[in-house]
């Protein structure tokens, strides 16, 4: 029996020596049950990292292509709040103010050399409710003096956001290239 179909939460794909740690807002039941990110078939994810060529090879959407994420390119996941939902808009400040601080206790932890938010809604809670930090946010590269390391935010891939293409989603994540270079 997979262990994973009856757990709480998705695990984090976090590890020493990160280049970037993708960061979604939080897990989605199919990503729960199937044991990694972005499992849902109709999420844009997996499409759009394939479609941006910035790895030497074409993922699937799967447990393997997740962990070689992780091993082999230096990228690793995690969630502002980790509780699940179908959607988003069912968080509920208290999951912010109990998980956020968590997050931040793993990135000064782990200090990836980049932080990549799926969302302006997932990083404007985490600095919200990690830092008491307010702020518009703008899509792509930009810096916080709170943090050592750069933050990259691109459109949520999820297909509740169908505000931006898989084109839109592919070119922004092109952003990442020069941090999948070993440092």
């Amino acid at each position: 029996m997979n262990a994973h179909i009856t757990a709480t939460t998705l695990d984090d794909f976090i590890s020493e020596d990160l280049l970037c740690l993708s960061i979604g807002l939080n897990p989605s039941i199919p990503s729960v049950k199937a044991g990694y990110y972005f499992a849902n078939p109709r999420n844009r994810f997996w499409s759009a990292l394939n479609a941006a060529n910035i790895l030497p090879e074409t993922l699937d959407r799967s447990l393997s292509s997740q962990q070689r994420l992780q091993t082999e390119y230096r990228i690793g996941f995690t969630d502002v709040v980790k509780r699940p939902s179908r959607m988003g808009h069912e968080l509920r400040a208290a999951d912010f103010r109990r998980d956020a601080p968590l997050l931040r206790e793993k990135i000064e932890h782990y200090q990836p050399m980049l932080l990549w938010f799926h969302g302006k809604i997932a990083v404007t809670k985490f600095f919200t409710y990690a830092y008491g930090l307010k702020r518009d946010w703008d899509w792509g590269l930009c810096s916080v003096p709170e943090l050592a390391a750069p933050v990259l935010i691109t459109p949520n891939p999820s297909p509740a956001n169908a505000a931006y293409s898989l084109q839109d989603i592919s070119e922004q994540y092109q952003a990442l290239a020069p941090f999948l270079v070993e440092r």
